[in-house]
C-alpha cells in the first residue's frame, strides 16, 4: 500500500520512510503544507501521517483544507505536541488518529492497519469471504484450500483487489495504489504480479476482464 509521510524533520521523514518501506509499504515523503495537500489531492495514498510543525504553517491548517476540499484519505497526526487541546481539535478537524512523539513504528503501522480497517467496516484484520481472505496483519492469503504469506508487493495488489470485490481496476489504478513516486514500473509489472498469485492459488483466484482490468469476484 501507499503511505504519504508529511514531516519536515530530514531525520524523522527518512526515518519513517525507511521503517514503513521496510514492512513492505510504498512510501511519499513531503516536508510542506503546499505539497501535502498536492500530494493528497492527487490520490492513490491509503493513508498518510501528518505532522502539525510544518514550515509553511501549522499542519492543523492542511488538515482542514484537506477536508474541505473532500479529500477522504485517512489521516493520522503525528506530533511532539501532547496537550488535550491539540488532540481535541485534530479529531474535530477530520484527523483519524492521533499519536505523540516519540513513538514505535510497530504502532504507527498497527495504527495505519486499524484506521483502514474502520475506513473499510471490518472488525478484525481480516477481509474477504469464506472463500477468499487476506490478512493485512500477517499478509497471509487463504483461497479455497490454498493459504501463504505473500511477499509484499503482491499482498499489496490483492488488497487492492479485494478492498472492491466485483469493481474492475485498470492497471494504472492498480499501479497507482501499488508504486510510490519515483519507483521505476515495468510495463508488464501488474501482469507477473498477478501471474505469481495465479500459479500459487489457480487462475480463478483473479479474473481478467479482457480490455478492462482485473478484479477478485463479489461473493
Amino acid at each position: 500500500m501507499r503511505i504519504l509521510v508529511i514531516e519536515d524533520d530530514p531525520m524523522v521523514g527518512s526515518g519513517l520512510r525507511r521503517a514503513l518501506s521496510d514492512t513492505g509499504m510504498s512510501v511519499d515523503w513531503v516536508m510542506d503544507g503546499n505539497s501535502a495537500l498536492d500530494a493528497l489531492a492527487s490520490g492513490g495514498h491509503a493513508a498518510a501521517l501528518l505532522d502539525l510543525g510544518l514550515p509553511d504553517g501549522d499542519g492543523l491548517n492542511v488538515l482542514r483544507d484537506a477536508r474541505s476540499r473532500g479529500i477522504a484519505t485517512p489521516i493520522v497526526i503525528i506530533t511532539a505536541r501532547d496537550d488535550v487541546e491539540t488532540r481535541v481539535k485534530g479529531l474535530d478537524l477530520g484527523a483519524d488518529d492521533f499519536v505523540v512523539k516519540p513513538f514505535e513504528v510497530v504502532e504507527i503501522v498497527a495504527r495505519i492497519r486499524a484506521v483502514l480497517r474502520r475506513q473499510a467496516g471490518h472488525s478484525t484484520s481480516v477481509i474477504g469471504t469464506a472463500e477468499i481472505s487476506l490478512d493485512m496483519a500477517s499478509h497471509e492469503l487463504r483461497y479455497r484450500e490454498t493459504s501463504e504469506v505473500l511477499p509484499y508487493r503482491e499482498f499489496a495488489l490483492m488488497r487492492v483487489l479485494m478492498e472492491r470485490p466485483g469493481t474492475i481496476l485498470s492497471r494504472s489504478q492498480i499501479e497507482e495504489r501499488v508504486y510510490g513516486w519515483g519507483e521505476e514500473v515495468e510495463s508488464n509489472a501488474v501482469d507477473v504480479l498477478i501471474y505469481y498469485i495465479r500459479r500459487r492459488f489457480g487462475k480463478d483466484v483473479i479474473r481478467n476482464v479482457r480490455g478492462a482490468g482485473w478484479m477478485v469476484s463479489k461473493p
